[in-house]
């Protein structure tokens, strides 16, 4: 109660014309968000089976209800759906060493699921052994497919930047110019450009009767250019750490990967932190791209799902639900680089 009471008062004494100001947003937001309020869940269709059950007046959630496995899915079959979710449960698991300081072989650990979950995923969601019918890339989609796109280029992208950082400081002027070749070249061109080359171009260059499967194609293509962008992202962090600290390693008598893994990379890491979790961000949401290559994500397979005559005239809710489910996952990288900034903060 007297922290409320406090906030009034701080409130109460401010000028007129800020008071003038909060009154006119208020109103703005109340003026505007309320009739979307009202779309949204007051007179928004929650119950039915098709189409007859909307009256029009509000949102129809029942065509995001009855689509919902599509958009998690994608045309993935049915009986193996399984698999999706014992990789995303994988994936959680493989994540506790991060938010546990004190897990055990931690330092080891993390760097070996950084290579099996992305292996592991890709096998186990294709099949094709142990029992494990074929599912063929061209039948994944939806939120599936972005996860699984997004998590691999995260999960290859970070180290494959850490590497291209350090050649592009190396004092070998050999490996300096092919990295920096190689980064200048990538993050010269758009993604778009990036997945039409790796889908339409890349078969041409290969060897006749060689394939390459779209999907895998699709993934070497973001994890490249995802790393290029990452490399400047790490470089600047390198260049922020002192170099009193090369000095010190070196006087301790560290070598060239002794000093940088445990003096000069977590101190580097640590400041750029907002600047990876961006890239992160930016990542996730470029996954959408992959629509123009024929591949049908969470937003490919809403925009699908909308051109069905069954359900013409609702593509809104399909785009505002796709829009929540990004949001959710990008706040939620957002809050747990706050939260990971904080920690580490307080462990100095």
């Amino acid at each position: 109660m007297a922290t409320s009471s406090m906030a009034w008062f701080r409130f109460a004494k401010k000028s007129p014309l800020q008071l003038l100001v909060s009154g006119i947003v208020l109103i703005g937001l109340v003026y505007l968000g309320w009739p979307a309020l009202e779309w949204l869940f007051f007179k928004a269709q929650f119950t039915g089976t098709d189409r007859s059950a909307c009256t029009g007046e509000g949102a129809c959630w029942v065509f995001v209800r009855e689509r919902f496995d599509q958009f998690i899915f994608g045309f993935y079959e049915k009986s193996e759906r399984w698999r999706p979710m014992v990789v995303a449960g994988l994936w959680a698991l493989g994540f506790i060493p991060l938010r546990w300081t004190h897990f055990p072989g931690r330092k080891w650990i993390l760097p070996l699921l950084l290579v099996l979950l992305p292996v592991g995923s890709w096998f186990l969601l294709r099949g094709g052994f142990w029992g494990l019918p074929w599912v063929e890339t061209s039948r994944w989609g939806g939120l599936m497919l972005t996860l699984l796109i997004s998590a691999i280029g995260i999960s290859l992208s970070l180290p494959l930047g850490i590497l291209l950082a350090l050649g592009r400081r190396s004092e070998l002027p050999l490996l300096r110019w092919i990295t920096v070749a190689f980064i200048e070249l990538w993050r010269g061109v758009p993604l778009i450009t990036v997945l039409f080359m790796a889908s339409v171009m890349l078969p041409f260059f290969l060897p006749p009767g060689v394939e390459f499967d779209k999907l895998l194609r699709c993934l070497v293509g973001v994890v490249l250019f995802t790393s290029a962008y990452m490399a400047e992202v790490v470089r600047a962090g390198l260049a922020a750490v002192p170099k009193g600290q090369h000095e010190a390693a070196a006087a301790l008598g560290f070598g060239y990967w002794q000093s940088m893994g445990l003096v000069v990379l977590p101190q580097a890491l640590r400041q750029v932190i907002p600047g990876i979790v961006n890239t992160f961000i930016s990542l996730f949401k470029d996954t959408s791209l992959v629509l123009i290559i024929g591949m049908f994500d969470l937003l490919g397979m809403v925009q699908a799902a909308a051109t069905d005559p069954e359900w013409m005239g609702f593509a809104m809710e399909g785009y505002v639900f796709a829009g929540f489910v990004f949001w959710l996952f990008c706040f939620s990288m957002s809050r747990t680089s706050l939260r990971l900034e904080k920690r580490l903060e307080q462990a100095r």
